[in-house]
């Protein structure tokens, strides 16, 4: 992450790795937090992928920006099924299971159940899902 809070890329001796970009948004700020640091202790999560936090533009009479945005950068060891787990996991720790929205490129996906089911149409989704950059 750099000072202002936004994911760079990363470097290898190699050049730019290649990336998957993604996109996480819950119901509300703490919820993105709690999700944030779930995602950041998860072991496999830490070594392929920077997560990191954005805020939108702040409301009428409210000071600073909300945090309404999860940012996740992976390098090549990324793992859908590893990340979507780390989610679902993270999903039965809350009270009520919030709704997730995951937007990789132009696909967007939802998680708002909590089936087996869900959870492997979501991996095959992200797994398959075109990046925005990949034709640049």
């Amino acid at each position: 992450m750099t000072e202002n809070g936004h994911v760079g890329h990363r470097e290898s001796a190699r050049g730019k790795e290649p990336q998957v970009q993604l996109e996480v948004r819950v119901g509300s700020a703490e919820e993105l937090q709690s999700l944030q640091g779930w995602l950041r202790s998860d072991p496999d999560l830490r070594r392929s992928a920077t997560v990191g936090a954005q805020g939108g533009a702040p409301r009428p009479g409210e000071m600073g920006t909300p945090l309404d945005v999860l940012q996740l950068v992976t390098e090549n060891g990324w793992s859908a099924a590893s990340f979507v787990l780390a989610l679902a996991a993270w999903r039965q720790t809350r009270p009520r299971r919030p709704r997730v929205e995951i937007r990789r490129g132009d696909t967007v996906i939802v998680l708002d159940g909590g089936s087996s089911d869900e959870t492997e149409r979501v991996i095959r989704a992200l797994d398959t899902a075109p990046d925005e950059n990949e034709d640049r």
